[in-house]
């Protein structure tokens, strides 16, 4: 049986299929179409149900559970590996994640309508990223979409007046004479004291149920087999990763694919579930569907 796939030429999503597109292991006899697209293109993607397998950002998920659901292996969550704010110049704009809340109420009262003026480049409405943003900085209304790496470039060439950064990023923008302005997946950890859940994979509902277990089984087997020969991928990884260097390659690897992506576990789980429960409750997200991780087998 042929599916189609979808997920993003970054190099945690090339790590984590290349066994299984380039059949190293055993894919049961599914075979695969691929799409390469960068996150918000997968999400789009989604919203439009054109996939039968995809990479998105959780987010996403959420308007989707009724099309998709999520599996067991793939996911990249974990801790300290949140997207960040950034900004051209070192200034008072600066927030620690524990004391966010009295440092924005003592910043409105000093200036009301700062944040709201502020340009902010986002990699996409849907991200996770910027649904952590508007967590954090409910007020700031002026986003401008881009590709993720746009950001950056905009940044330094004065077009936004901060930046909301993911992937490899977070080790590129110091050399570019940039600086943090936090951390949102350490303000996530300190709300919640979770994982921060930034992407998973997702399967049609429509599919058979031995189909979808099938392909979380494959899955779970291209990840396993990409932790015990790192290097395999390695041509692979490289022609997708475009002009990032060997170095930053494999700590973009090392940041984002770790236990979750072979398995959510108990713990992936309720993370996935406490961000769907906060944006219910806060009224950014619409209902979910309840039932939205594969079933076991």
């Amino acid at each position: 049986m042929k599916l189609t796939l979808g997920f993003s030429p970054c190099p945690n999503d090339t790590f984590i299929f290349d066994a299984l597109i380039h059949h190293k292991i055993d894919t049961e006899g599914l075979e695969f179409e691929v799409f390469f697209d960068d996150v918000e293109t997968l999400n789009q993607r989604a919203f439009r149900a054109e996939q039968d397998i995809t990479k998105l950002s959780f987010h996403a998920f959420a308007y989707v559970t009724d099309k998709y659901v999520l599996l067991n292996s793939g996911s990249a969550l974990g801790f300290g590996v949140g997207p960040l704010v950034i900004s051209r110049e070192q200034s008072a704009l600066s927030f620690k994640p524990s004391a966010l809340s009295s440092q924005l109420s003592a910043m409105k009262t000093r200036n009301a309508d700062f944040i709201s003026n502020l340009k902010i480049g986002i990699p996409g409405k849907y991200t996770t990223a910027n649904f952590l943003f508007s967590l954090a900085f409910p007020e700031a209304k002026n986003k401008i979409q881009m590709l993720f790496t746009e950001i950056e470039h905009k940044l330094v060439d004065g077009e936004i007046d901060l930046g909301l950064i993911i992937h490899e990023n977070r080790f590129t923008y110091q050399k570019k004479g940039l600086h943090k302005v936090i951390d949102l997946g350490e303000f996530w950890e300190n709300l919640t004291g979770c994982a921060i859940p930034l992407g998973g994979i997702v399967i049609r509902r429509d599919l058979p149920l031995g189909i979808k277990q099938k392909f979380d089984r494959v899955l779970k087997r291209s990840v396993e087999f990409a932790f015990e020969n790192p290097k395999s991928g390695i041509n692979f990884i490289k022609q997708h990763a475009q002009e990032m260097d060997e170095e930053v390659m494999y700590n973009h690897i090392e940041l984002y694919v770790n236990k979750y992506s072979v398995e959510l576990g108990e713990e992936g789980r309720k993370a996935v579930e406490v961000l769907f429960d906060m944006a219910l409750e806060k009224g950014i997200l619409p209902n979910i569907v309840t039932n939205i991780f594969l079933e076991a087998e």
